[in-house]
């Protein structure tokens, strides 16, 4: 769901885009995903983070997650253990033309921004009604299928 098509290789494409994108400092924002019938979901740890400084952008087939954790040390101290790290933070995912970008929702709670892609109209399962009689062709005439096991016309061989 996070590739262009949609085919089975994309998923495997999507956990190596998780696994392998740093910003600058080294430091990926860590990720999950999973899908059902309606919808794509993505949750992001962004702890420490204001809501403000978070921003999600989708042009074409990106999604980018853009955040911002400025430093808790006032300016003049001297720092003694800085390991969390601060700064702007980037990620980008491909997404599939599967999914209804324009429809999308996010939340941010507790440190976790929730992301939900429905899935684009065309892209949702969907049964196929069977009728009785014969199919049309487009541009031929109706033809009647012949019954199993029934008369055959032309010449006998």
């Amino acid at each position: 769901m996070l590739a262009r098509n949609g085919a089975p290789g994309d998923l495997d494409r999507l956990t190596q885009d998780l696994a392998q994108v740093t910003d600058a400092a080294g430091t990926v924002i860590p990720a999950d995903a999973w899908r059902d019938d309606e919808a794509l979901y993505l949750q992001f740890d962004l702890p420490g983070m204001d809501r403000a400084g978070i921003e999600l952008v989708t042009e074409r087939d990106t999604l980018t997650l853009t955040a911002e954790r400025p430093s808790p040390i006032p300016a003049g101290a001297r720092p003694v253990l800085t390991e969390r790290p601060t700064g702007r933070f980037t990620r980008r995912l491909t997404l599939s033309d599967a999914l209804d970008t324009a429809s999308a929702e996010a939340a941010y709670d507790n440190g976790v921004l929730t992301l939900r892609i429905p899935l684009a109209a065309h892209a949702k399962p969907r049964r196929i009604a069977i009728s009785g009689g014969s199919p049309r062709i487009p541009g031929g005439p109706v033809r009647q299928l012949p019954a199993p096991g029934g008369p055959r016309s032309g010449p006998a061989g």
